[in-house]
């Protein structure tokens, strides 16, 4: 290999163990350790993702009844869930974007709901049930009459 002198520039010529990055050269292992690590952290940083719940389940969908001790839920795709009710569960109202703390009162049957659950014994049993009206009741609801001076 030779450097090739143009003018009054001098060329590097890149040999075969070197890697040019961001205009700069390194060396091509270094380089690839570089890669290898970074790829390692992003898969990391993936599953870490993937097993922030833990066991918990999420149920998502509307409510079908609703009992003193179990809520049942029909899901996206058809199937009706029951998740049972514990003295610890805590209810969420959703409305114009917050969440305000709420009575298993508050809950109706068609209301929108995201429940997270804890498997137990073949059951699952709601740590969190977030809910909300549905859209086609909050539109039924007539607007408040307005006041004449």
């Amino acid at each position: 290999m030779e450097q090739h002198h143009n003018g009054k520039r001098n060329h590097k010529i890149i040999g075969r163990n070197e890697a040019i990055a961001c205009g700069t050269f390194i060396p091509r292992e270094t380089f690839m350790k570089l890669r290898i690590s970074m790829l390692a952290l992003l898969y990391a940083l993936a599953m870490g993702t993937a097993f922030a719940h833990g066991n918990k389940v999420h149920v998502r969908g509307t409510v079908e009844k609703i009992s003193a001790d179990s809520v049942v839920v029909k899901t996206a795709d058809g199937k009706s869930v029951e998740v049972k009710i514990a003295v610890s569960t805590v209810f969420l109202s959703r409305a114009n974007n917050e969440d305000k703390p709420a009575k298993a009162g508050d809950l109706a049957a068609g209301d929108l709901v995201v429940i997270h659950a804890t498997p137990k014994d073949n059951i699952l049993e709601a740590d969190e049930i977030k809910f909300s009206v549905a859209a086609a009741a909050k539109r039924a609801t007539p607007p408040p009459a307005k006041r004449k001076p």
